[in-house]
């Protein structure tokens, strides 16, 4: 019961947006571009200017690589038995290799591992939009027939902008640049508002996904692999992690999470079935208020 509790406050926010969405019917993108151009930039720019760069960081990025290549390779060997076309395959990596870290994990690890975690969940976060910003868009492409070239997604990258605050947070932090006390109060303040606001568009998101003719064993696969095997493989390769045991469990944790919602923009975008990306977020998000306390429960928490 303890462990569920963890879960269900996130999920009451989520249930608040999704309500106030059903009823107001609020302009998402407005709310979504507030988060994603100052709320988030500024959050990833405060965790990575009051947090020493250490080695443990590539180790984060090196093993969230192989987990990727992992969950990748399953995700074709289910796809060539079940005959899945190239197109279904792409929708179904897009489910299956990239986690809610931002809207959904990072609450998590802040609830039931406190501050310091909340810090790796954030360095982790931003990892995984790096990812989803270049292998994304390549499975997404590829899906619709239409392969970009290493330059567009390298260009790509610079487009998410907790990129910067990444990079702006390290470069000051490297040069031992002193922000005003004030100054460094509302930067604080205003990123710690971006949690519970992209907890709240997620619960928003939800509200907007409608049932769509899709195939039920595409829908089947990316659960299982999203929401079983992947936390299970996550589980195995942090046993080989040169990382405290903290780091470990947020690893674990993030990789336990469901569908990202930037993997159905990306399904929308390329037109590689969003019907099947976006309902399985939903699915993926309502079977993780069960499997989520298993997974904390089986990470000692």
């Amino acid at each position: 019961m303890e462990l569920l509790m963890i879960i269900l406050p996130v999920f009451l926010v989520f249930a608040t947006g999704y309500v106030a969405q059903k009823m107001l019917h609020m302009d998402i993108k407005s709310i979504s571009a507030m988060s994603l151009y100052i709320l988030l930039p500024i959050l990833t720019f405060n965790t990575f200017y009051n947090n020493e760069m250490t080695i443990d960081y590539l180790y984060l990025f090196v093993y969230s690589l192989i987990i990727t290549v992992i969950l990748a390779v399953i995700t074709i060997i289910f796809g060539y038995f079940m005959k899945s076309s190239k197109e279904d395959v792409s929708a179904m990596m897009l489910g299956t290799l990239f986690p809610n870290s931002g809207n959904y994990g990072s609450p998590v690890v802040l609830f039931a591992l406190g501050a310091t975690a909340f810090d790796y969940a954030i360095v982790l976060m931003v990892l995984h939009g790096f990812i989803i910003s270049t292998v994304g868009i390549f499975i997404a492409s590829y899906g619709n027939g239409a392969v970009i070239s290493v330059k567009d997604a390298i260009i790509s990258i610079f487009r998410v902008p907790v990129i910067y605050g990444a990079i702006f947070g390290v470069i000051f932090q490297v040069s031992n640049v002193q922000i005003d006390e004030k100054l460094m109060d509302i930067l604080n303040m205003t990123g710690n508002a971006a949690i519970p606001v992209v907890m709240l568009i997620l619960g928003m998101q939800l509200a907007q996904i409608t049932k769509e003719k899709f195939d039920l064993k595409d829908i089947t696969n990316v659960t299982i692999i999203r929401m079983l095997i992947s936390p299970i493989v996550a589980m195995v390769l942090v046993l080989f992690m040169p990382v405290d045991e903290t780091m470990k469990m947020v690893f674990v944790i993030l990789n336990a999470m469901p569908i990202a919602a930037n993997s159905t923009m990306l399904a929308v975008q390329f037109n590689v079935k969003p019907n099947v990306v976006s309902f399985s977020t939903l699915i993926t998000t309502l079977i993780s208020l069960i499997t989520i306390p298993i997974c904390l429960y089986l990470i000692g928490i």
